[in-house]
């Protein structure tokens, strides 16, 4: 059977499961569950592979929500199609992981319906814990995309891109240690650590101005204090930094770290400063993979945005930048909602439960199915991946172990308090 025969099987198969896969995505879009808390989405997602009569193995890799589910022959290439699920705190799926979730499933079933005639195997991973703790970095570490050839996902936008540039990102917490007073009666007695957090924020926000215009420091106070009349003897931050990849990255945390430590030393505190175990890498997408994906999205009457087209500076980041340093991968953008409106607000989680959102799933399950099939079927296509990806190996090996490197003034630091502390 040629590739264009298995491709209209497919797209049936999504069809047929149309119902199924639209009634799933409601279900976790209305149950949103944080990092590495997905427990019902997951449990979903795994008895709907069960269901059509395929082994998947839950818990998989070392990580309560994820699973696995391996079909296919064992000769041809081996597929990774990819599931997200995770939502946000506050406004749920604003980022419409319940649509790449069940994208991904519908890709993956409608593979295993074609059965003997699947001309090569698929490996499909739910991947818990994109938007913190880098889930799919956990994965790669145990092991999770040893002998793939190629991994694919979609994620839900307000247009239509065929990638989407994603840069480098680390995640810190730093907490500072102050000593508690009467804030009126006795305010000299006192350390304040909500004024260590605040001096910390301002001094990022003036180092703002000296960075590169591919690099972004953003952040949230998580801990002001107890009382307005008790000098807080506690409080928190936590900041996002990202660069264009892991090496300017590397820089910039030093740079920011300076900024906490600084404010320590301005207040008299003690400063904490517990940066992430998982850097995500910045994107490397695969351009005949992308290729490929381009035209099966436009086969089904969506219009993509032109990369080029995107204004500098506009980009995101994501734990399958890590992937795609790892084995040739794509990231497709399918649109969703109105292009003013923009991921990561409460407007967006309400378009990932619409009918839009709706129409991404399908497409996303038939384009992610349908390139699959075009990896499978084509070794033209699959040299032309394998060769992409080779043209930039050494950056990517250079990525990876700049993730295992351990520099000295980034790591978990405490900087201790002067005085006696006598309250």
């Amino acid at each position: 059977m040629n590739v264009e025969a298995l491709k209209k099987d497919a797209a049936a198969a999504v069809d047929s499961m149309r119902a199924e896969l639209l009634k799933l995505s409601h279900a976790i879009h209305q149950e949103p569950e944080l990092a590495l808390e997905e427990f019902k989405s997951a449990a979903r997602l795994a008895d709907a592979v069960a269901a059509h009569d395929l082994p998947v193995q839950r818990e998989a890799f070392g990580l309560k929500t994820a699973y696995v589910a391996d079909f296919g022959r064992d000769s041809g290439p081996v597929i990774a199609v990819l599931s997200e699920y995770d939502a946000l705190p506050g406004v749920g799926h604003a980022c419409g992981h319940n649509i790449i979730a069940t994208a991904g499933l519908g890709a993956a079933m409608a593979l295993a319906k074609l059965g003997a005639n699947l001309p090569g195997r698929v490996r499909y991973l739910g991947t818990p814990a994109e938007e913190r703790f880098g889930g799919k970095e956990i994965l790669a570490r145990a092991g999770a995309f040893e002998g793939v050839d190629a991994a694919m996902m979609i994620h839900p936008a307000n247009v239509d891109l065929v990638t989407m540039p994603c840069i480098a990102i680390s995640e810190v917490e730093v907490t500072y240690f102050g000593r508690a007073a009467h804030a009126s009666a006795m305010p000299y007695r006192g350390l304040n650590a909500l004024d260590a957090v605040v001096t910390a924020y301002q001094s990022i926000a003036q180092l703002r101005q000296h960075i590169r215009q591919t690099e972004r420091i953003h952040g949230i106070i998580t801990d002001g204090g107890l009382a307005a009349n008790i000098v807080p003897e506690r409080a928190a931050c936590r900041f996002y930094v990202r660069a264009a990849d892991v090496h300017e990255l590397a820089a910039l945390k030093k740079r920011v770290q300076a900024c906490f430590e600084a404010a320590a030393l301005a207040t008299g505190c003690t400063v904490r400063t517990s940066w992430g175990a998982v850097d995500y890498l910045d994107l490397k997408t695969n351009w005949p993979m992308a290729e490929a994906i381009a035209k099966n999205i436009e086969s089904l009457g969506r219009e993509l945005v032109p990369v080029g087209s995107i204004p500098p500076g506009f980009a995101g980041s994501t734990d399958m930048g890590n992937i795609s340093h790892r084995v040739p991968s794509i990231h497709p953008m399918l649109a969703v909602a109105p292009a003013n409106v923009i991921i990561h607000n409460a407007e967006f989680a309400r378009w990932a439960a619409s009918e839009k959102g709706d129409a991404a799933v399908i497409d996303g399950a038939k384009s992610l199915a349908w390139t699959a099939l075009d990896l499978m079927g084509d070794p033209a296509l699959l040299e032309r991946t394998r060769a992409d990806f080779a043209a930039t190996a050494e950056i990517s090996r250079s990525a990876l172990a700049c993730l295992d490197e351990k520099v000295a003034d980034i790591h978990p630091v405490v900087h201790a308090q002067p005085g006696c502390g006598c309250a």
